[in-house]
């Protein structure tokens, strides 16, 4: 029989596979890790290589980025590794960073552990705002060439035309949400200030993390913040890799915007006028992340781990929460 998807191909056989063409032989232990975009496994090796008792192999999803945005992707890691920036780059092996076996592109980095932040606690974020402040100083360098931009055509027109053409809205909430999604991407073009409704002239591009959340950042006590995943690193303002560190009310998200700047500020500049970009920037995502769930679809990893997806209850859910971000874009920006 054919196979549903791509992934079904990757049995743990497959993956041992793959790390024994590129020199690597792992003792038969595999941990998937949370992962929906690519494949993700922890593996422990039957020797050490390069230092490392266990790796990380990522199988990236067949389709996704050509394999010159992947090495973008890797050589933008490697660049922050070497200025001594803490984020897990993939290992050189066979005198490269991407690998081909079968349909799959793959990498293979070092294990690392740690938690998630304590976002509540000041220090924690003072010191994640100084390396954050260090990859944008590295990211400022030099463009990227095949990564894309983070913008309102690439995380809104397209995502919201795609839901629309592939019928993904049920007909109950469709015009709903075509209205109010109109009106929020309408905020966004404002906002951005561009005369083709993406960024003006006035902010500073560069290359970022992307998806800088919690779950991508390792903090282990004593030693601080390891950067993770950089599936996602594309061209945008530095603050796309600050507000999703923020939480909860105003007031408490602004104590952890004082404190992520005082930390930053120690090490780069940063331009206060981009915090008129945090609910632009987080309605973009919203728009994203319902076009990126009904995409994936066919992947059956998707509808066991989000079976609420794609009911009339989530998407008059969507049609509340652009409602709340137009109010939210509307309101004075956050302060320090």
């Amino acid at each position: 029989m054919p196979l549903a998807h791509p992934y079904e191909a990757l049995t743990p056989d497959a993956v041992l596979d793959a790390l024994a063409s590129v020199g690597l032989y792992g003792d038969g232990r595999l941990l998937a890790l949370s992962s929906y975009e690519n494949r993700v496994y922890q593996v422990e090796l039957e020797e050490p290589v390069q230092g490392c008792e266990q790796v990380v192999v990522k199988f990236y999803r067949p389709g996704r980025w050509s394999d010159a945005a992947i090495a973008e992707e890797h050589a933008f890691a490697c660049e922050l590794a070497a200025a001594e920036v803490p984020v897990v780059a993939p290992l050189v092996l066979e005198g490269g960073t991407l690998h081909r076996h079968g349909p799959f592109a793959f990498s293979v980095s070092p294990r690392r552990g740690g938690r998630a932040p304590e976002l509540d606690d000041g220090e924690v974020l003072e010191w994640i705002g100084r390396f954050l402040a260090r990859i944008h100083t590295v990211g400022s360098a030099r463009p990227f060439e095949q990564r894309p931009r983070l913008d309102l055509d690439s995380f809104g027109r397209e995502p919201r035309d795609w839901l629309l053409q592939h019928e993904s809205i049920p007909l109950d909430v469709q015009s709903a949400w075509r209205a109010v999604c109109e009106q929020a991407l309408e905020a966004v073009a404002r906002a951005l200030g561009g005369a083709d409704g993406n960024y003006g002239s006035e902010w500073q591009l560069l290359r970022l993390h992307g998806d800088c959340h919690p779950g991508n950042i390792l903090w282990t006590p004593g030693q601080g913040p390891h950067f993770v995943d950089l599936d996602d690193t594309r061209t945008g303002p530095a603050v796309q890799d600050l507000w999703m560190l923020l939480s909860g009310e105003r007031a408490q998200r602004q104590r952890q915007l004082g404190a992520l700047l005082d930390g930053y500020e120690q090490v780069r500049d940063f331009d206060r006028r981009e915090l008129a970009l945090v609910e632009p920037l987080r309605t973009l995502r919203l728009v994203h992340y319902s076009a990126w769930l009904a995409r994936r679809w066919d992947d059956p990893a998707f509808p066991a781990a989000f079976p609420w997806f794609g009911s009339s209850d989530y998407w008059k859910g969507q049609v509340q929460m652009l409602e709340e971000q137009l109010e939210a874009m509307a309101e004075p920006p956050l302060v320090a």
